[in-house]
């Protein structure tokens, strides 16, 4: 059991002791190799931490379901949910890679970061490719150690528990490469796919990409480490994925008009990048053919002034797509808490849920 009061105080120490441990593992490899380390461990740090929120909500929903007190946070559970974080951390790594993002949380992205360290160095070689590469090697360590992480949870597990949390967390990254995929396939083959299916493609992209991702597939691992049994695992899903969707529309809508001293990233950086999102779809299904030529001459410029970033913004509010977006949002909420009455969870724990829910899509950043 954790010894930490706070569940997620003790997730961060799990993954500050891993990480530790990971450094002087490499402590002997060389001043490159040591450098290289220390980037994946600051890449792991900081974040939000839903991801394991969720895992340890979907454990104690479960655990908690008839039982007063369950003693504590299994380590078991505690090492799952920092393995979540830290192959959160790959994913935005490899995100920065592909969307070439300058910056993440405020600070250079590992590529740019990388690209710095060549330059300042004097390296030969390009700088540029130089940081594009160990970037990516970098996601590939990050996705190797948060198997570690949870193989190490796992030898406290009960077979049969530690079998069904690795399918989960298998399925999950599978999941969320396939829809990494398809969320750059959506900015080259949205010119042949016919208007009135892009929205349904890019809530594909954000089901795949975000809802099982960030949501779902988290509740679930923490559930059957707790012994779900197949009504629970359901609830929990009809919870997880509507509250998923809204989660990543709402992170649609600030990827737009997010405040940059807030979610550390540039206003209007989705619409630099050309993201394909349900915003966009209902944007674009709303224009005349001659204003959407200008409009899609202008998603994905990566060279955009702010003052195009304001035209495009005050488009998208004024065809309706915004109140849109929220609309679904407000609905999505509204179908997961549906989901939790009457599903044979603890009492505190659905309010918790209820709590999560809440932070996921009402937020700034």
């Amino acid at each position: 059991m954790s010894s930490s009061p706070d569940p997620i105080v003790a997730v961060s120490q799990r993954v500050e002791r891993f990480l530790q441990d990971q450094r002087d593992a490499a402590a002997g490899f060389g001043d490159e190799a040591r450098s290289f380390v220390d980037s994946g461990a600051s890449a792991a740090a900081g974040g939000k931490g839903f991801r394991a929120r969720f895992c340890l909500a979907g454990w104690r929903a479960v655990a908690t379901a008839g039982a007063a007190d369950t003693g504590g946070v299994p380590d078991v559970v505690t090492a799952a949910s920092a393995a979540l974080e830290i192959f959160h951390a790959a994913a935005l790594v490899h995100d920065d890679v592909i969307d070439r993002s300058d910056t993440r949380r405020g600070r250079p992205a590992a590529h740019r970061a990388w690209e710095a360290t060549h330059r300042a160095g004097r390296w030969a070689g390009d700088a540029a490719d130089f940081g594009t590469s160990a970037a990516i090697l970098l996601g590939d360590l990050l996705v190797a150690w948060s198997d570690d992480l949870l193989e190490e949870g796992l030898l406290a597990a009960e077979p049969a528990a530690a079998a069904l949390a690795r399918a989960e967390f298998g399925r999950m990254r599978r999941e969320v490469t396939i829809g990494q995929f398809l969320d750059i396939a959506e900015e080259s083959v949205f010119v042949i796919a016919p208007v009135d299916t892009h929205p349904d493609r890019a809530l594909r992209v954000a089901s795949l990409k975000s809802a099982r991702y960030s949501v779902q597939h988290p509740l679930q691992l923490g559930a059957v480490l707790a012994g779900a049994d197949e009504d629970q695992y359901a609830a929990l899903a009809a919870f997880g994925h509507p509250v998923g969707l809204a989660f990543q529309l709402r992170d649609d809508v600030l990827g737009v008009f997010g405040d940059t001293a807030v979610t550390g990233k540039p206003v209007g950086d989705d619409l630099r990048e050309g993201k394909r999102t349900l915003l966009i779809a209902y944007t674009r299904a709303a224009l005349t053919p001659g204003t959407l030529a200008v409009f899609d001459e202008l998603i994905g410029d990566r060279e955009l002034t702010p003052e195009q970033v304001t035209h495009l913004q005050q488009t998208i509010v004024d065809t309706g797509a915004l109140a849109r977006v929220e609309e679904r949002i407000t609905q999505w909420a509204a179908e997961a808490d549906r989901a939790l009455r009457g599903a044979r969870l603890g009492h505190a724990a659905v309010s918790e849920l209820r709590d999560l829910a809440r932070a996921a899509t009402v937020r700034a950043a």
